[in-house]
């Protein structure tokens, strides 16, 4: 009675053996694979290359921000150093030091030697050589 309901005889199934297809690559395939990867290389590049100068303009003003603040302590740590620079040269501080710390004394006055430099030559000047006779002889 079920075969005349559906119309025709009973389905049975059949086990199938697909042990020996060999599925082979479509060259178009790889082709249209790498042609879509190069259009999509193609945009992403034109996008960044969209983008980047308007990244750089919004980063522009935030940087300039940046830079003003170091100056200022740059400035700022300059200003400090030569405050000790000049407390370190001071000359009663140095004096203080190496009588206090170190044990120095000032010097007898007969045991002063003052080295004084000669005051440079106008670049302009000729300088007078001696003749004594010897022709640069000695």
């Amino acid at each position: 009675m079920t075969q005349e309901l559906t119309g025709g005889p009973l389905l049975q199934s059949k086990a199938i053996d697909n042990t020996r297809i060999v599925r082979e690559v479509d060259p178009r395939s790889s082709r249209d694979l790498l042609a879509l990867l190069l259009l999509a290389a193609v945009l992403v590049g034109g996008l960044v290359l969209y983008g980047w100068p308007h990244l750089q303009v919004r980063q522009t003003p935030i940087e300039t921000e940046r830079m003003c603040r170091e100056r200022e302590r740059l400035v700022e740590e300059n200003r400090k150093l030569r405050l000790e620079k000049s407390t370190l040269e001071n000359l009663r501080r140095v004096e203080s030091i190496a009588t206090r710390q170190l044990g120095m004394q000032t010097p007898p006055p007969e045991r002063l030697v003052v080295v004084e430099q000669p005051a440079p030559a106008d670049p302009r000047a000729r300088l007078a050589r001696r003749d004594d006779g010897s022709g640069g002889r000695q």
